[in-house]
C-alpha cells in the first residue's frame, strides 16, 4: 500500500486543493490530507474549524483521510507510514518555493519522495488568501469553495465584525 500526504493550512479548502487531493488520491492507495496547525501565518480559521471544512469538502472519497498535525511535515510523513508528500503547483513562484522545500525534505528525510501536481488550469488563479480577500471584501466566492465553505466564512467575518478585530488579523 502507498500512502501520501498532502500537507498544507487550508486556510479555507478551496476547489483547486480539493482538486489536487482527488487526482491524488487516483495515484496512490491512500491520501492523508494533514492540516497544519501553526504555519508563520495569520490564520483566518482554528485548526480545528479547518480540520472540519477539509472532512466536508472530501468526505465523498473513501480513499482520503484527514488529520491535524504540528511540527515538521517529513517527520509527521514518517510517522504515519506515507512514502510521498503530494503538493500542488499553481504558477512558476509555486515551483521554486515547492522545489526548495522537496529539497530540504530529501535532506532531512531522503526515504520520502515527493511529488507535484500541476493544477487544473481552472484553479490556477486560487489561493486561500484570495479566497479570503474576496468573502472579507463581500465579493462571490461560491465558485472558488465549497458552499458551507463560503458560510464559513461569511460566519466568521460577521463575528470579526461583531467583535471589533483589527484588520491585521483579517490579512
Amino acid at each position: 500500500m502507498v500512502r501520501a500526504l498532502f500537507p498544507g493550512t487550508f486556510d479555507p479548502i478551496h476547489y483547486g486543493h480539493m482538486d489536487i487531493a482527488t487526482r491524488a488520491s487516483r495515484l496512490f492507495d491512500e491520501i492523508v490530507v494533514a492540516v497544519y496547525d501553526k504555519p508563520i501565518k495569520t490564520l483566518f480559521f482554528s485548526p480545528e474549524e479547518r480540520i472540519s471544512l477539509v472532512k466536508q469538502a472530501v468526505s465523498s472519497n473513501p480513499k482520503i483521510r484527514v488529520t491535524g498535525y504540528s511540527g515538521l511535515t517529513v517527520e509527521y510523513a514518517r510517522k504515519i507510514g506515507a512514502q510521498v508528500i503530494v503538493r500542488g503547483l499553481r504558477v512558476f513562484s509555486d515551483f521554486e518555493f515547492e522545489f526548495r522545500m522537496a529539497l530540504a525534505n530529501h535532506r532531512l528525510l531522503p526515504d520520502i519522495e515527493y511529488m507535484a501536481l500541476i493544477t487544473a488550469e481552472e484553479h490556477t488563479f486560487l489561493s486561500s488568501t484570495t479566497v479570503r480577500e474576496i468573502a472579507s471584501l463581500g465579493g462571490d466566492v461560491s465558485s472558488m469553495v465549497p458552499p458551507f465553505v463560503a458560510e464559513a466564512l461569511k460566519k466568521t467575518l460577521v463575528n470579526m465584525e461583531d467583535t471589533d478585530v483589527p484588520n491585521s488579523i483579517r490579512d
